[in-house]
């Protein structure tokens, strides 16, 4: 179950701050990048540009960013019960790494009931509890 929650944890970690970082690397030409330097070292008062395939990303990491705490107090409280989640954890991990894909390469209609899927399983790990 720990595995879960570190992977659940590492996830987290290369959606919210990894891959936007990389992808801002590779896909911003030299003034853009001068720019975001730039904007780094301001004060940040105007939005930032940049490429659609990090916006997307960002979006992505936000909406991880609302069912993640549940998840992770799922995960711990199935610890501490001695559920079994396991079989749970991996699939909404699986889920969101999907939902993480179609997001990224906007295929909007799937992503959408990947996501449905991930509350769900979410929904069904709070009813082990019951």
């Amino acid at each position: 179950m720990t595995n879960v929650l570190l992977l659940a944890l590492a996830l987290a970690l290369l959606q919210i701050v990894l891959l936007p970082v990389f992808l801002n690397f590779i896909l911003l030409d030299k003034e853009q990048y001068k720019a975001n330097v730039r904007y780094l070292l301001s004060n940040r008062d105007e939005p930032i540009q940049t490429p659609v395939p990090v916006q997307r990303v960002s979006r992505a990491a936000t909406n991880l960013q609302e069912t993640l705490p549940l998840f992770l107090a799922l995960v711990i409280l199935g610890i501490i019960a001695g559920q079994d989640l396991v079989a749970f954890g991996y699939s909404w991990l699986a889920l969101r790494v999907a939902y993480l894909l179609c997001y990224s390469y906007g295929i909007e209609k799937t992503r959408s009931l990947i996501w449905i899927a991930s509350v769900i399983v979410l929904v069904m790990m709070a009813l082990k509890f019951v």
